[in-house]
């Protein structure tokens, strides 16, 4: 049995926390390898019972964010999860290895067969309207993301999950159809809502949970208002009486709302306006691997020409990667034409590297395909940032002859037309699901699910290689074939272009202190709070 007695959840040991001072140097680090750059120490890295300051009890804390909570996608992993963390607990959580660290689950044992696994359940834990969190709650989670009405990733890890022994109120068997390698994905994806009133919060009426944080109030537009759990299960937690979200989705209006304190906490500041964030003396930029990224190129493989691989194959050589990593997201990430970062056992260098910048090469692959001059639209989200990626694709796509007309779209909807598949030729977004087990990536993750993915591509090799990775353990000689031959595929088919992995960057005033985020990059506030 695995047996872990921390009850507070493990800050990310890679977080690199990145201060300019007067005359200080802009490090750029996380161990990504980037040239000339060098990490600063973190707070989580500090020496133990050294803390930076004293937690101080008290205050509210303002998040500048910039889009809209939107209810109907609440099981699914977006920019908008946010605010899970805060009112919702899951049963567990990673820490920077990859070990799963108890959060509800507070241990587990797995059948020597993998067919079943028996979680022991924290005790003394209520919900937000007094109702104790037992197994049932559990068992309610897992067939919630089971339904297929639910817009949700990992479903199919929660259908390996066939039956249900219950022995009393917090001990809980999960028996399964067949092994998987990535249940503490899902463990730490799935949101543990309150059963009773599921349909309430989806529809945006409230939100009930065991996390340290309760909704008091939802602006559609302007943003949501949390107020301290007096009752949350971690003594003492959380130190914050209040958080407030913003919306602020101008970008502009954003940097004034963190430079003047009217907001200590963003992650939505785009690329280009780092530089100014770098060189005000009461904020902190801090870049994450845990809830790591991406941004891509999308293709509808059923839009004409682009069912041809060797046009795909064209468009992943005409974007220059190297330039939107500096010119548009400011120099935090990694140029990579695979979806893994460094710290996933998938990660070659080769991968990252296989589509280097050839516009010529790109041309000739076009020429060889048939096609001089293509027009295509290309779909994106209208958020400053996004509209930056989108707009240097543009113009590397022309290059070649790929006049692309941009197709701004807003957050909410760009999301509900990746999961219904209903992109046009092209688009360009960011994903998560590359930071965790590989096999969650091209099982669950909407644009690589080799079920049914956005690109609308389909392949019974893929399927074979996807479902035999997902089902062998994650480590050893095998596991490393399998984990080759999906990104061998994914680069082959190129009908997800990668371009940069980009981990979450914070925008913070130096007063707060303890913000962590999980892998999917729910914010966890537990231990947060605003000194000086």
């Amino acid at each position: 049995m695995t047996e872990l007695y921390s009850s507070t959840p493990t800050a990310p040991s890679r977080r690199t926390t990145l201060r300019a001072a007067g005359g200080g140097t802009l490090l750029l680090g996380l161990g990504l390898g980037l040239a000339g750059c060098r990490s600063a120490v973190s707070e989580a890295e500090a020496p133990a019972g050294k803390a930076a300051t004293e937690p101080k009890r008290g205050g509210t804390l303002t998040v500048a964010v910039n889009s809209d909570f939107t209810p109907s996608l609440l099981f699914a992993q977006s920019g908008q999860s946010l605010q899970h963390r805060l009112v919702y607990n899951t049963l567990t959580r990673y820490d920077d290895r990859l070990e799963p660290q108890p959060e509800l689950a507070t241990s587990w044992e797995y059948a020597q067969d993998g067919r079943s696994i028996t979680l022991k359940l924290r005790t003394g834990v209520t919900y937000h309207d007094g109702r104790p969190f037992t197994a049932d709650d559990v068992i309610f989670a897992v067939k919630n993301l089971q339904n297929p009405l639910r817009a949700a990733q990992l479903r199919a890890t929660a259908a390996a999950v066939t039956g249900f022994e219950k022995r009393g109120d917090h001990e809980l068997v999960l028996k399964l159809a067949h092994p998987v390698n990535n249940l503490f994905d899902l463990f730490e994806f799935m949101i543990l809502t309150d059963r009773n009133s599921v349909e309430d919060a989806v529809a945006g009426k409230r939100l009930i949970g065991t996390g340290p944080f309760t909704l008091t109030r939802w602006s559609p537009g302007a943003g949501l208002s949390f107020a301290r759990n007096e009752k949350y299960w971690q003594p003492d937690r959380p130190y914050l009486d209040a958080v407030e979200f913003r919306v602020v989705p101008q970008a502009d209006a954003l940097l004034s709302s963190l430079r003047t304190g009217q907001s200590q906490l963003s992650f939505g500041v785009p690329g280009k306006n780092l530089a100014v964030v770098a060189s005000t003396p009461e904020l902190a930029i801090s870049e994450y691997t845990t809830g790591g990224g991406a941004y891509y190129l999308g293709v509808n493989t059923t839009v004409a020409p682009l069912d041809d691989k060797t046009v795909r194959q064209a468009l992943a050589r005409a974007v220059d990667r190297e330039r939107i990593l500096k010119q548009v997201l400011g120099g935090y990430g990694l140029a990579s034409a695979t979806p893994w970062p460094k710290s996933s056992p998938a990660f070659t260098e080769a991968g990252r590297t296989h589509y280097t910048y050839d516009p010529g090469k790109a041309r000739e692959l076009l020429k060889s395909a048939g096609h001089t001059r293509l027009d295509l639209p290309l779909l994106h989200i209208n958020l400053p940032g996004d509209t930056a990626v989108a707009e240097a694709i543009q113009y590397d796509l022309k290059q070649i002859g790929v006049h692309v007309t941009l197709q701004p779209t807003d957050p909410a909807t760009a999301q509900k037309n990746l999961i219904s598949q209903k992109m046009p030729g092209l688009w360009t977004m960011s994903h998560g699901f590359a930071q965790v087990q590989p096999s969650t990536l091209a099982v669950s993750a909407y644009p690589f699910n080799e079920a049914k993915n956005t690109s609308r591509f389909r392949s019974a090799a893929y399927t074979k290689v996807v479902r035999e990775a997902w089902t062998t353990p994650g480590t050893g000689a095998r596991a490393n074939a399998l984990r080759q031959q999906i990104t061998d595929t994914l680069l082959d088919e190129a009908f997800i272009i990668d371009l940069v992995i980009r981990g979450s960057v914070q925008v913070s005033a130096k007063k707060l202190h303890g913000v962590t985020l999980n892998k999917f990059a729910y914010l966890n506030l537990d231990d947060a709070y605003l000194a000086g």
